[in-house]
């Protein structure tokens, strides 16, 4: 039978080989703490790593010359920017 979606519950589980438990087992030990906070802690550091990645956009020197260059002289519009323009509402 399948199991009703729960929309107010933290927990999460997970399916690990037994190597990678005994892993993270061995660190929780020597770490001090417990498989939860160790697991949590480590999980939202790379999580916000990741984010932090994507949420930063890295231009090579030139790249960055030339977004500089198109907003100062930027190009001319044209005919599909000029249409979008003109179906946009009239401001009052």
């Amino acid at each position: 039978m399948p199991r009703r979606a729960v929309v107010e519950n933290s927990r999460m589980s997970l399916r690990i080989r037994a190597e990678e438990k005994a892993l993270l087992l061995r660190a929780v030990a020597l770490n001090h703490t417990d498989l939860t906070d160790f697991v949590l802690r480590h999980a939202l550091l790379a999580a916000k790593a990741v984010i932090e990645e994507a949420d930063h956009v890295q231009l090579s020197g030139r790249d960055s010359l030339r977004v500089l260059d198109l907003l100062e002289n930027p190009p001319a519009p044209n005919a599909k920017l000029l249409r979008a323009a003109r179906a946009l509402p009239k401001r009052s």
